[in-house]
């Protein structure tokens, strides 16, 4: 197996500093930053996807508690109010800064494959990978979940409040009930194959098997129950004892397949600390995370190759987008090839964001004229690599938050269950994941090894991209969106619009999207200003593709003048400070 992923270190300003070497053995993967006068904070913000869940957060700053105090509160109440994109059945990818010590952490908390896992597992008799729903409705997609685990390392490293005072807003809105959201409601109508399991059955739809409305109340005793048990045991509580075997017991009663989770794989679960990947973009440190998540690499090598272009001097119009889309194009075929969990695929990722290979990469790209389908490259470091290509694509089951506390403390947390309602699998109150579809499905392919292909205990390939953008050394801005592999370009779009063309972060979320995953098209959102550059991106000799893209970003500006939030008006998402 590979070493873990190293960082890429990008100005004089970062070591790894005394600091970094105390306490619970993580001095290998923090970065640190030198002494700088710190700006003047507010009292803290959250953005998060949900009104209750972003009150959650704010209610934990409000009584003083940390950024990560407050991470720990929404996610339990997103699983509760928007249970069809993240929850403790799921993974997850944490940055935080630490502001007193001036330290950027990352936490992957990605599921793992069963350890009995093969690259077989999604193949048919006649050696062609399954179908997509035959693959994913049921236990068999069902990876170790590490959302818990991961909050429970960012609360035990900057927690201030009790682990349980932070779930008792989740377990008393679990008791009383919430009311269904319209976002909620249309994706219980419009998901296929929801009703296939009794319990899910049961809790989406109503006696009549009518998909719950908008407006109607919805208790979930059973997830109180589970709250209950994790604030008496911690975080531990969910990896082993009743919680754990619910899991194992619901996997395998919808699962055609007999490797899967089982007890053993819930308690050698860990989540794991790791050294964010950071990119030099004008003057900014734009850091993310890296593998087993293609996330941070790819947005970084976007932005490496967009550096030798003036963005600001040509605005958001069709020159631009052109821009935008080839550096996608070059980046996407660098992922489909080198990107995977890093533990068990010997990847180039320092050579993937190395400066002389990007400028290399950006002259590919023509600025009158839109390039084929792109090749991947030969960064530093790939000399050995004989892997083949992934095609697994990611889908949309995903939610993205940022949170600031009063205290400069900071939090970007993209969280899911893979596809929307994940497996379809209930247990104990909570949705399963379907996260062993991000592997790619079919392990080889012209008789190479697929480096994404499942493998018992390894973490399927993310496309998540939490991002804290650092100036100076200190927080600039905190951006994440769900969206499937189009995270990518959803984060990438929004970096662009706000440090080239200095939109704040509501303007920047708001600017209809342009994607390019190095397929035939480019996708451009519909019924946006984007789409209306439609006519002039085919004179560029693009293929286009309007449709809704329905992202979900998230982002907090901290501007010498104060915060700016931004939330995405495509979901329920809002803006709170105390």
């Amino acid at each position: 197996m590979a070493q873990d992923p190293g960082r890429n270190v990008t100005s004089g300003r970062m070591r790894l500093g005394a600091r970094c070497a105390a306490g619970v053995a993580l001095a290998a993967a923090l970065l640190c930053f030198a002494a700088l006068p710190v700006a003047a904070r507010s009292d803290g913000m959250v953005a998060a996807a949900n009104p209750l869940a972003a009150e959650a957060g704010m209610a934990v700053l409000r009584d003083g508690g940390s950024a990560a105090d407050a991470a720990v509160a929404i996610q339990m109440m997103l699983n509760l109010v928007e249970p069809q994109s993240s929850g403790i059945g799921g993974g997850a990818f944490i940055l935080h800064w630490d502001a007193s010590a001036r330290q950027l952490l990352t936490i992957d908390g990605r599921e793992t494959a069963p350890a009995a896992a093969t690259s077989a597992r999604f193949v048919g008799e006649d050696g062609k990978k399954l179908g997509w729903w035959k693959s994913m409705v049921g236990g068999q997609s069902v990876g170790v979940p590490g959302t818990v685990k991961s909050l429970g390392v960012l609360h035990q490293l900057f927690g201030r409040k009790s682990w349980a005072t932070l779930l008792a807003p989740a377990i008393e809105r679990a008791d009383a009930g919430f009311e269904v959201s319209p976002r909620l409601a249309s994706s219980i109508e419009s998901a296929k194959h929801l009703d296939r399991f009794e319990k899910t059955r049961a809790y989406f739809f109503d006696a009549d098997g009518k998909p719950r409305a908008a407006g109607t109340r919805l208790r979930n005793p059973a997830f109180a129950g589970t709250l209950r048990q994790l604030a008496e045991g911690g975080p531990d509580a969910f990896y082993r004892g009743p919680i754990a075997q619910a899991v194992v017991d619901a996997a395998a009663a919808t699962s055609w397949a007999t490797t899967n989770i089982t007890l053993a794989d819930m308690a050698a679960y860990r989540a794991k600390v790791r050294l964010p990947v950071c990119q030099p973009y004008r003057g900014y440190d734009v850091c993310g995370m890296g593998p087993p998540t293609s996330g941070g690499l790819t947005v970084g090598q976007i932005l490496g190759m967009l550096s030798a272009f003036d963005l600001g001097a040509l605005g958001w119009g069709p020159e631009l987008v052109h821009l935008l889309a080839e550096a996608e194009k070059l980046a996407y075929a660098d992922r489909a090839l080198y990107m995977a969990d890093a533990d068990f695929v010997q990847m180039p990722t320092a050579g993937l964001l190395d400066s002389t290979y990007l400028q290399e990469r950006a002259a590919l790209i023509d600025p009158a004229k839109a390039g084929p389908v792109a090749q991947a490259g030969n960064p530093p470091g790939a000399e050995n690599f004989a892997w083949a290509p992934s095609e697994a694509p990611g889908l949309v089951g995903t939610s993205h938050f940022v949170v600031l506390d009063a205290q400069g403390n900071a939090v970007s947390m993209t969280t899911t269950i893979e596809s929307g309602f994940g497996s379809r699998v209930m247990a104990a109150g909570f949705l399963l994941n379907n996260e062993l579809t991000d592997f790619d499905r079919q392990p080889e392919r012209d008789g190479r090894l697929v480096a994404n292909r499942v493998e018992g205990g390894k973490r399927p390939r993310s496309s998540m991209s939490p991002t804290i953008v650092l100036r100076r050394g200190e927080p600039y801005l905190l951006v994440g969106s769900p969206g499937g592999s189009r995270i990518i370009g959803y984060v990438a779009k929004t970096l662009v619009a706000i440090l080239d063309l200095g939109l704040s972060p509501q303007e920047a979320i708001d600017l209809g999207h342009a994607v390019h995953r190095n397929g035939k098209a480019l996708e451009l959102e519909q019924g946006t200003a984007t789409a209306d550059m439609a006519g002039a991106l085919k004179a560029f000799g693009h293929e286009i593709k309007t449709r809704r893209l329905t992202s979900g970003l998230h982002a907090i500006l901290l501007s010498p003048d104060g915060l700016e939030g931004g939330a995405d008006p495509r979901r329920e998402g809002v803006v709170l400070r105390p």
